[in-house]
């Protein structure tokens, strides 16, 4: 039997749009030499510009987090010190929309490539502009945020400081790219039909937060500006599906099956 397979790419999907900090955002960086500014918690930056982002696999992770709990799959594989859930045979992989979008391991032998790449989002430079030009920041680009944790027998209080993105900030344009597959490793009509659930993960983003500190008020976040194109193989000119803009990722979802249908259209799919 012949154990090689064919990979055809048919075309990727493209989803682009601004995020926008609604609380103070905190995505954690290194806490090297934080006794000089005293913060217990900072923030990712950029090395070059020293300016906050949002990694890709932040963002892509939480999603898939949502997305795992929301469907209840099995916390099956252990990463670190970390479960998440992995398809751990074909047949459970073929009818599993988040190991086909997110990924699995690759020593799986029935893995295939991941259909989403999460690019890094960097500060919009409007908002950049706003920040410099601002003298309230605590930091660059940020604010400090004491919290405060009380001892229940004494009543003394141990303060610590995070470091946050204020409300407000806007990062973009984020980039989702979204492949779809044929060949031996795919179908393009289900790759297609999937492309529903990754929304739907974008909406339990926007109900739940981003980055640390979710439960005591950071992290809650907006999408806007949200654009999909299509591009039929890896040459031709991506072209827009739907609306041109959709201001709000609930406008998406309402005309998300027109979007869809014009997905398809464009990778010529029957």
């Amino acid at each position: 039997m012949n154990e090689y397979k064919t990979i055809k790419l048919e075309g990727r999907v493209f989803v682009t749009f601004n995020l926008k900090a609604v609380t103070g955002l905190h995505i954690g960086g290194s806490d090297a030499g934080i006794e000089i500014g005293g913060v217990d918690k900072t923030v990712v930056r950029d090395v070059l510009t020293n300016q906050p982002y949002i990694p890709g696999s932040s963002l892509k992770g939480k999603v898939r987090s949502l997305l795992e709990k929301y469907q209840g799959l099995l916390q099956n594989r252990k990463i670190g010190q970390a479960f998440i859930h992995s398809c751990r045979d074909a047949a459970e992989y073929a009818d599993c929309a988040v190991c086909r979008i997110f990924g699995v391991p690759g020593e799986e032998n029935f893995s295939t490539p991941t259909r989403l790449v999460v690019r890094d989002v960097h500060l919009h430079p409007d908002s950049a502009k706003q920040l410099e030009d601002s003298a309230r920041t605590d930091l660059p680009y940020t604010e400090v945020k004491t919290e405060v944790a009380i001892d229940r027998v004494t009543s003394r209080a141990n303060p610590r400081q995070m470091e946050r993105v204020p409300a407000g900030t806007v990062f973009g344009p984020a980039e989702l790219v979204y492949s779809v597959y044929g060949g031996d490793v795919g179908d393009p009509q289900q790759d297609v039909a999937h492309l529903k659930t990754l929304i739907a993960g974008l909406q339990l983003l926007e109900d739940d937060y981003l980055g640390g500190l979710g439960s005591r008020g950071s992290g809650k976040v907006a999408l806007a500006e949200i654009k999909v194109t299509v591009r039929k193989g890896t040459l031709d000119q991506a072209q827009p599906a739907g609306a041109a803009t959709y201001a709000t990722l609930a406008e998406l979802a309402a005309d998300w099956e027109h979007v869809l249908d014009e997905v398809r259209d464009a990778l010529k799919l029957a």
